[in-house]
């Protein structure tokens, strides 16, 4: 039997199934249709491990419970290794279980860019830097794609804020959203191949990432060559009218049939044209048959045990050493220990909210050292007291070396809310300075989703970052701290002094928009230009042993250089390239990443590292990317703040115009702090943020907004906290900082109506009927609320009975 194409698939269908094959079936499926042949899509989270919820209605937040799979480091700790072949490995062996598990579609990476240290789902990202961040992503879709399961890239774009992300505006000029937001994931679309791409939340230079053609076809396919499915974050949908034209394919999650009568009604009143959602259910079928396929056809099942080790692997490669005055590290196995902290017992393994993953194990710091005693330090929160620190001075006292783990609580860093702070707890600074007191070879140990401030770097013998390392992170640990493993992780994002440092620490999460008055200048980037000096710079990490870089020669485009290990243990180099641009044009970075490349070196070993660069490591973008003539040195060393090999050479290019708004503004020379007319100059448009009022309210619009001068939202709001306080214990009501009630909270009351109805799965009628309340018309609200949208149904079944007449005419 031939089967039949996408294309005569779909063209065999009924309009009204066409329209409803692109919304979900629930909270994780695709709609199936039997009589065509079509099979359902079962997909969940699964950037750093699966998150499957075969129970229940399923949810976005990580509340309930879900099936345990192996949890690998975040994406934080992954970034910190650098190796792309370790990222293909980890999305290889997800796809793995995801066959096992029969998950046809895996929604990961996220390739968005740490533009601020505070965004709460920062453990997610890569990096600040859109290469890194690309090559990475690329990888581990390539590995996952190996299996023949569908990689879903993440938030297609400019999504790097939780504050009001289900409707705030970013605002930026086209060459920021080129060089940087949209870069990334060009490299991991054209690179990686997947099979799906998320499109984000919030609006784009006020459109709506689900509505925005210009994003999804005019770049993503056209200028990218994507031929996959764009599938909406869980409730991104706006306008399902605007999206079929803009090339948004599949609306999630499914239930509340969003749109879809409108749609219909759209395309037989000729406002929308079919073929918009005809290309939309193909591209659906191509996406659910291929999955199906591989699913069906998977006959292996799924060892645990190389894939905790490749866990175990990836958690110590991405393990960036800090500090290590008098090479205290590493440790003799003999050493007598003190473990200080309740993270020793508690790891924080990994992130909150959809990307919380249920580990089969999970391997204790503590567990990890033997030879030790233990003193817990602080609670949960990393509050402590006198007689904790009593415990830790006594304890690390008698000990030969101290490893105190710390890092940041749930409660800090989740999605749905962004970190208040770049701080660790009060307590648990105390607990160090306890135990660094106490005795002076004291070890600090880093469990947190990115950047915090370091008050405690003069005091601690040494400090190791962890980011979030995953199911095996205390075996991971012991083998850096034992020298099993010689640290080789850089980090992938600055970390500042102190807040105050960032450019956008002045507005970042201030108001509802996310105004990006820095442009270009993000991370070291703008350090580097602005000469502020940084804690740790991008690209900096630490190992056992030392490598030296020599013999730097060019050949046109081709960099070549040595890198010897010349220290006294066998380990992994990052070497890093980059370009260093003329300043005396068009406003640019004073230096940009060109390429990277990791080497392991046996002691004494030397190897030879050649890259080539491109045209693109020389452009801007400028209608274009455009290469720019002009003197320029390429850097090679260990981190963008060393880098010992230079050569320079003229290159020849365009010169573009420089641009009005330029002369006089904070990017030339990136003086004092941005400033919003510059933004406005640079976009060409002035910034006039939305402000909600009484009887213009859309639905768009949050619970939160409206309640300010509305009653029924504020009723609505009021029982909205119950129901989900009812959800956990009583105990945890009554903590304000719970991270779960957090989530709920923030997806509820800071969700549009248009959000709430589509992953609450709530029919037409009821949040449109909240809708005419709120605007102060009650008695059409209730009306609404029992009858639904009275004139849709009407305009429905006029155009159905007018084809069924012309049916039987035709008969």
């Amino acid at each position: 039997m031939l089967m039949m194409t996408a294309e005569e698939t779909v063209r065999g269908m009924a309009l009204e199934d066409k329209i409803a094959l692109c919304s979900g079936a629930n909270f994780w499926k695709t709609k199936k249709f039997p009589e065509y042949g079509i099979p359902e899509l079962f997909m969940c989270d699964g950037s750093h491990g699966l998150r499957k919820q075969e129970t229940g209605g399923g949810d976005m937040l990580g509340v309930h419970e879900s099936r345990p799979a192996v949890c690998y480091p975040s994406e934080v700790t992954m970034s910190c290794s650098w190796d792309e072949e370790l990222l293909g490995e980890i999305g290889r062996m997800i796809g793995r279980e995801a066959l096992y598990q029969e998950v046809g579609m895996v929604l990961g990476p996220g390739a968005n860019l740490k533009r601020n240290p505070l965004c709460g789902r920062n453990f997610e990202y890569f990096s600040e830097d859109p290469l890194l961040s690309g090559k990475l992503a690329a990888a581990y879709i390539r590995g996952m794609e190996s299996c023949g399961i569908s990689c879903c890239l993440k938030h297609f774009a400019a999504n790097s804020q939780e504050k009001c992300r289900f409707n705030s505006d970013s605002v930026m000029d086209e060459r920021t959203l080129r060089e940087m937001y949209l870069s990334a994931f060009e490299t991991a679309v054209r690179e990686g191949g997947p099979s799906a791409v998320m499109c984000a939340y919030p609006k784009l230079n006020g459109v709506h990432c689900s509505d925005s053609r210009m994003l999804l076809t005019d770049i993503l396919r056209n200028e990218w060559g994507f031929s996959g499915t764009v599938v909406t974050d869980w409730g991104a949908m706006n306008d399902r009218i605007r999206a079929f034209e803009a090339g948004c394919d599949l609306n999630m999650p499914g239930g509340s049939a969003f749109m879809e009568k409108q749609a219909f009604l759209a395309v037989k009143s000729g406002e929308l044209d079919e073929r918009h959602v005809e290309e939309s259910a193909q591209r659906i079928v191509r996406l659910v048959t291929r999955s199906k396929k591989s699913v069906d056809e998977n006959t292996e099942d799924f060892d645990t045990f190389p894939a905790h080790a490749l866990a175990r692997r990836a958690a110590a490669e991405g393990a960036v050493l800090l500090k290590n005055a008098d090479r205290l590290l590493p440790l003799s196995e003999n050493t007598e220990i003190a473990v200080i902290g309740y993270m020793a017992k508690h790891m924080r393994y990994g992130g909150s909210g959809s990307s919380h993953v249920t580990p089969y194990t999970v391997s204790q710091p503590v567990a990890s050292f033997m030879s030790s005693v233990y003193a817990e330090g602080c609670d949960s929160k990393g509050n402590t007291d006198a007689q904790r620190l009593r415990e830790v001075s006594g304890a690390a006292a008698g000990a030969d070396s101290v490893l105190v783990f710390c890092g940041l609580p749930d409660s800090s860093e989740s999605e749905g809310f962004d970190r208040s702070d770049m701080k660790l707890p009060q307590g648990q600074l105390d607990m160090i300075e306890a135990a660094c007191e106490a005795n002076p070879n004291t070890v600090v140990i880093l469990f947190a989703g990115g950047a915090v401030e370091c008050p405690f770097m003069d005091s601690a013998a040494a400090v190791l970052y962890m980011g979030l390392p995953g199911q095996a992170g205390g075996e991971a640990a012991a083998d850096i701290i034992y020298g099993r493993t010689v640290p080789s992780g850089k980090l992938a994002e600055t970390w500042p002094v102190r807040y105050a440092d960032c450019p956008s620490s002045g507005y970042y999460v201030k108001e509802k928009d996310a105004l990006y008055l820095e442009g270009i200048y993000v991370g070291y980037r703008y350090y580097d230009k602005a000469e502020v000096e940084p804690r740790f710079p991008f690209g900096f990490g630490l190992s056992y042993t030392e490598f030296d870089y020599t013999d730097l020669e060019r050949d046109g485009d081709e960099i070549s250089f040595t890198v010897r290990n010349a220290g006294d243990f066998d380990g992994a180099e990052i070497a890093q390239i980059y370009v260093e641009n003329p300043q005396n044009g068009i406003h640019r970075p004073k230096k940009e990443l060109a390429a990277f490349r990791r080497v392991f070196l046996k002691k004494g070993e030397s190897a030879r590292i050649t890259v080539t660069l491109s045209d693109r490591n020389f452009s801007v973008w400028d209608g274009g990317f455009v290469p720019v003539r002009g003197e320029y040195r390429v850097l090679v060393g260990g981190s963008s703040r060393d880098l010992p090999l230079a050569a320079s050479f003229f290159r020849d290019g365009a010169e573009p115009e420089i641009p009005e708004y330029q002369n006089g503004s904070w990017y030339e020379d990136l003086s004092g702090a941005p400033r919003l007319g510059d933004l406005e100059a640079a976009t060409g448009r002035k910034y006039e943020p939305a402000v909600p009022r009484r009887g213009s309210y859309t639905m768009d619009n949050t619970v939160d907004e409206m309640r300010r001068h509305s009653l029924v939202m504020r009723l609505f709001a009021f029982f909205t906290r119950q129901f989900i306080k009812r959800g956990v214990s009583r105990r945890e009501r009554k903590d304000k900082s719970n991270p779960v009630i957090r989530m709920q909270t923030a997806s509820c009351l800071d969700s549009p109506l248009r959000s709430m109805q589509i992953t609450g799965g709530i029919r037409d009628g009821i949040m449109q009927g909240l809708l005419e309340m709120a605007n102060g018309h009650p008695l059409r609200g209730i009306i609404k609320m029992i009858r639904g949208d009275t004139e849709t149904k009407k305009r429905l079944k006029t155009v159905k009975r007018h084809d069924s007449s012309k049916a039987k005419d035709h008969e």
